[in-house]
């Protein structure tokens, strides 16, 4: 049952510790993400791991958690907002503490599998507990602002706190790390937060969940696949085919059942969908950014891996502050306008960043992290908003998790396109090289692989042909960064155009927006 909203904007005491919980689980998972990336070069020397490996050590973290994302929302409508919570922060304390222990990539691979599931649980699960505790959508949006500003903090986090660790530390502490995080989050969950769900209590739609896990996680399996197999490929094509098929039979199924485990009605709503959509838009232009950046720093410009983290810092801060500033601008001056402002000065931003190079100084580069992390925060904590808005509060697990897989899905498709647009003009730059084939096998992988092969052929004494590959790799690099930008800077414009068509100006006041609601809400 939702809490009674006091008279004033200002949150109450048990409110206060509601939202840091919630916010600590939020912030955990999204750490998650993007920790272990700065990791990667250490697990190739300690673990042995191949390219392939590396890639599966990260990509298995997206897939569990995109295949379950929006069944574990449905679940906890179901059985309990709190009761999940707990569950989900117990298999990803354990997960992180299991991976930190991992002796080959094959189960750190595994462990990551697991923490995913686990993130899967959680991350709907802290917004559905906003939308019970605060009924009132100004106090929602603040909530929601600080929930976006947590999410957004972690993601940009991840490499400062990795680089620290790795540096300083070992490997394995940047999974104990998130492990201990999870379990603070754990005992505040089990102390603090109410129990709510859907008082309907429908049966199971396993039809809708089965087909829901085996539609999302073929998608995300085929977009992770599809660099390694070629985007035209008959293997990639026919994933890609397969998914839409189950997806397709999964949104037939849930028209025609009587109780849906999603009202696919729902995206009819313009407020909605645009929203999402938004949402989708800006994780592909951050995830990709975030893939193409963190090399840079560590690559081009030599920093140490803490040292290209705390250069991400004017991304994380503008990040958060303008997550909790922009719902409330929301509020005052239209969704539309604020979400909109936020995509175009994404696109703006990478815009600009597509002109970099190795002699970029970094404060004009700390300048376009400040406008694209204003960006980010102007456009994910009021889109989120507007999703939740829509979706009644008894279902709001399920419109939670929608929310969470697109950016799911947005960045998995970021990192997979962006990736592969930026790797096939790496790898241009080494066309007509006299370089050795087993050598230049191994520098057109990656130039993380290029560089550490240019420090051994330097050890071995043959400087010059050491200078050529680290200049060719550094070159291609530069390459696909400033593609890679640019697609990022088209996607944003795109999206920031969508919302100007779609997404009405003040949701929740409209009275087709409300119309929709009271209907959903009949329907449920």
């Amino acid at each position: 049952m939702s809490s009674a909203a006091p008279p004033s904007s200002a949150f109450t005491g048990r409110e206060r510790v509601i939202l840091l919980v919630v916010c600590a689980a939020v912030l955990v998972i999204n750490l998650s993400t993007t920790i272990v990336n700065i990791t990667l070069p250490r697990l190739t020397e300690d673990l042995g791991a191949t390219t392939t490996d590396l890639l599966w050590i990260v990509d298995a973290f997206n897939l569990a958690f995109a295949a379950l994302v929006l069944a574990a929302g449905t679940l906890a409508d179901r059985f309990g907002r709190r009761r999940l919570l707990v569950l989900g922060l117990t298999l990803f304390a354990f997960a992180s503490f299991g991976g930190a222990t991992a002796g080959s990539p094959g189960q750190l691979i595994a462990w990551r599998a697991v923490a995913g599931v686990g993130a899967a649980v959680i991350f709907p699960v802290t917004l559905s507990i906003i939308s019970d505790v605060f009924s009132d959508r100004v106090r929602r949006a603040k909530a929601i602002g600080l929930w976006g500003a947590a999410a957004g903090l972690a993601i940009a986090l991840g490499p400062v706190v990795g680089g620290f660790l790795v540096q300083h530390v070992s490997w394995n502490s940047t999974l104990i790390f998130p492990g201990a995080v999870a379990v603070l989050a754990l005992v505040g969950a089990i102390l603090r937060i109410p129990e709510s769900r859907d008082p309907a209590t429908p049966p199971l739609d396993f039809g809708g969940i089965a087909l829901s896990i085996a539609g999302l996680g073929l998608l995300v399996y085929a977009i992770i696949e599809a660099p390694e197999h070629g985007w035209g490929s008959v293997t990639t094509l026919g994933l890609l085919a397969g998914a839409l098929l189950v997806l397709l039979v999964f949104v037939v199924l849930e028209r025609r059942v009587e109780h849906p485990m999603l009202d696919v009605g729902i995206f009819k709503n313009l407020r909605f969908t645009a929203a999402a959509l938004s949402i989708t838009f800006a994780f592909f232009a951050l995830f990709g950014f975030i893939f193409l950046i963190t090399q840079y720093f560590q690559f081009v410009k030599g920093y140490e891996p803490f040292s290209a983290g705390v250069r991400l810092l004017p991304f994380a801060t503008c990040t958060a502050i303008l997550s909790i500033a922009g719902s409330r601008i929301a509020v005052l001056f239209g969704t539309k306008l604020v979400v909109a402002g936020g995509l175009l000065m994404f696109a703006v931003g990478f815009a600009w960043t597509s002109t970099v190079d190795a002699d970029t100084a970094y404060l004009t580069m700390a300048l376009q992290m400040v406008l694209m992390g204003s960006g980010l925060g102007l456009t994910s904590a009021p889109a989120t908003e507007a999703i939740m808005g829509v979706v009644p509060t008894a279902k709001a697990g399920v419109g939670s998790a929608v929310n969470d897989a697109t950016r799911e899905l947005g960045g998995t498709l970021g990192v997979a396109v962006v990736g592969s647009v930026a790797l096939s003009l790496y790898r241009d730059a080494f066309s007509g090289s006299s370089l050795p084939g087993p050598v230049l096998e191994t520098a057109r992988e990656s130039i993380g692989a290029a560089m550490l092969t240019a420090g051994g052929i330097a050890r071995d004494g043959d400087a010059g042909a050491a200078a050529t590959l680290a200049s060719t790799a550094q070159s291609g690099f530069l390459d696909g960064l400033q593609a890679g930008c640019l697609v990022a800077a088209g996607v944003s414009l795109v999206g920031a155009i969508l919302v100007l068509l779609w997404l009405p100006a003040h949701p929740g006041v409209a009275e087709d927006d409300a119309a929709d609601t009271r209907a959903i809400a009949a329907a449920a």
